[in-house]
């Protein structure tokens, strides 16, 4: 008779799980060694069970599929409290498979009542205590992770998962629970409102979120920006989703390229296809003159304080970007322009050619400007490898590099957590399986790196191929920079330059020291020459400023 950790196993495998990133304990041991065996199944054991979450969250990024994650009772979940939220704000599921202490247990020296934890995250959490509805909670899991796309943590008592499995029936999974209902449709009277705007507009631009990418939308709404002439752009978490398109302006927000920003200052109408609109993205002094259309499955009224758009279009993307397509060409008959003027063959030249910050600093000797070295690491990256991002002031400079397609970038910034970016690493580089022939890019801070520096031996271990390119500036960017414009004391934020590549060798890593942007070609040469994860440690200066830095303190950084 098996027990039952071995049968939620196997249930885990037949909701179409393949992956678990795991730290283990008593609670969760049994479980994680069942599912390890299981044919297809890959599991990657990690340091610290923040990475656990973090790493899963990256790895749906990657494959839009649900990744596990494992870990044991008490101390073991209050360490997922950073790696949830964002996961949850950034709307990627995933189930948890937690214990619990001992049911049964007089006492129990890691007990905790772990569901208002997990629940002031903003994840679902499951109190699975009845042996005979076990199964119930597995499908529970996966079908809340899916349909509402948030984590699920699964909490099972660590005593309950060693019974016998009574049970001989087959296991059924979560697509008993879901509704055959097919794509959203948009109501035709707000279609209508949407075409007459898009009809008139003179200055248009359609900006697309990851709700394009989730619907398979992106064909459709480049052929009505097309049809309508609008320029078009995207959301951070959606960056190059118009990567090879000629009126493709990028980001759309707080990391504006010079150009962007220009443009959607004197836009007059801007239609949102597949995106919250979240204050960083929608912002109303990102464009101030444009009258707003939010086209999304969930569309909210307010939104971060303030009202998203002007007109809602709760639908599909995929079908709503096809009815408005419908609708011009009803109204305007086929192949007749609308009245947008805002492409011409100057546009599409400053596209192409403008870099997306030109602001001059003074740079000390021994030390880059981050734009030059992103520049010269655009040059030799080729353009199908992972962009994997972390967080912190250092992130806007590699979001500007160029060609590269969305399903290849990976970062979540919506909880605002630094310290990330090497666990998001792992989860691409598991999702992609290319082992010593990865072909995965971390840019990280120095102090974001240094928050889950353990992790460099997971992937000594796992024998994961990934450059790390470290932006080393010597402390905490994002507060050094605030607190000099505050005329402040910012001595507190600086901490030195980390010698990262001797920390790397320590790990059994490669690692290299870069104060010379002429070095990057050969030494990317030599890193896809060999199997070995490898360390850049990147000195840049601690003088040059983001664009959405000297925004954030032109509108003084506490007053959002």
């Amino acid at each position: 008779m098996p027990k039952l950790y071995e049968a939620l196993a196997e249930a885990f495998l037949a909701e179409g799980a393949d992956t678990q990133f795991v730290l283990m304990g008593d609670g969760n041991m049994h479980w994680s060694t069942a599912f390890a065996k299981l044919p297809g199944v890959e599991t990657v054991h990690v340091r610290h069970e923040h990475a656990t979450v973090a790493a899963a969250t990256a790895y749906n990024v990657a494959t839009n599929k649900i990744a596990v994650a494992s870990v044991t009772c008490g101390p073991g979940v209050t360490q997922l409290m950073t790696a949830l939220p964002a996961a949850v704000r950034a709307r990627l599921p995933m189930v948890v498979f937690a214990g619990e202490s001992p049911i049964n247990a007089k006492f129990y020296n890691q007990a905790i009542d772990q569901a208002p934890l997990v629940t002031a995250t903003g994840a679902h959490y499951i109190a699975a205590h009845s042996v005979p509805r076990m199964m119930d909670y597995v499908r529970e899991a996966f079908h809340v992770a899916k349909d509402e796309r948030r984590p699920v943590v699964l909490g099972i008592p660590y005593d309950l998962q060693k019974v016998e499995h009574m049970s001989n029936q087959p296991y059924e999974t979560s697509e008993m629970y879901k509704p055959k209902v097919g794509r959203m449709h948009p109501d035709p009277e707000l279609v209508a409102e949407a075409v007459e705007r898009l009809a008139s507009a003179k200055r248009p631009i359609i900006l697309g979120g990851r709700g394009v990418m989730w619907s398979g939308a992106r064909d459709a709404v480049i052929k009505l920006a097309d049809r309508c002439g609008a320029l078009l752009s995207n959301t951070l978490p959606a960056r190059g989703l118009f990567h090879d398109h000629p009126f493709g302006l990028g980001i759309t927000g707080s990391y504006f390229t010079s150009l962007g920003r220009e443009m959607y200052e004197s836009a007059d109408v801007v239609l949102a296809v597949g995106t919250s609109l979240s204050y960083y993205v929608g912002g109303g002094h990102f464009w101030p003159k444009a009258y707003k259309i939010q086209l999304d499955d969930a569309p909210r009224g307010l939104r971060d304080g303030m009202r998203a758009a002007d007109l809602y279009v709760k639908s599909d993307a995929l079908v709503g970007a096809e009815a408005i397509l419908a609708g011009l060409d009803k109204k305007l008959g086929a192949g007749k322009p609308t009245a947008a003027a805002i492409r011409t063959k100057d546009l599409a030249h400053r596209i192409a050619t403008e870099p997306a910050d030109s602001m001059e600093f003074d740079v000390a000797p021994g030390v880059l400007d981050p734009r030059k070295v992103i520049t010269a690491l655009d040059a030799v990256i080729p353009k199908d490898w992972d962009i994997v991002v972390g967080g912190g002031h250092q992130a806007y400079f590699n979001a500007q590099m160029r060609g590269r397609p969305a399903e290849r970038y990976t970062t979540v910034r919506e909880f605002g957590a630094v310290g990330n970016g090497l666990c998001y690493a792992l989860g691409v580089a598991a999702a992609r399986r290319q082992g010593s022939q990865g072909k995965v890019v971390l840019f990280e801070g120095d102090g974001g790196l240094m928050f889950h520096i353990q992790e460099l031996e997971t992937l000594k271990r796992q024998g994961y191929r990934i450059l790390i390119c470290a932006m080393n500036d010597g402390g905490y960017g994002s507060e050094f920079h605030k607190l000099r414009a505050d005329g402040l004391d910012d001595r507190w934020a600086v901490f030195g330059r980390p010698a990262f590549e001797n920390i790397a060798r320590g790990f059994g890593l490669r690692g290299n020291e870069i104060r010379d942007v002429s070095v990057i070609p050969k030494l990317f040469a030599d890193f896809t020459a060999q199997g070995e994860a490898e360390i850049w440690n990147i000195q840049i200066s601690d003088q040059v400023t983001a664009p959405v830095m000297r925004q954030t303190v032109k509108r003084g950084h506490g007053n959002m």
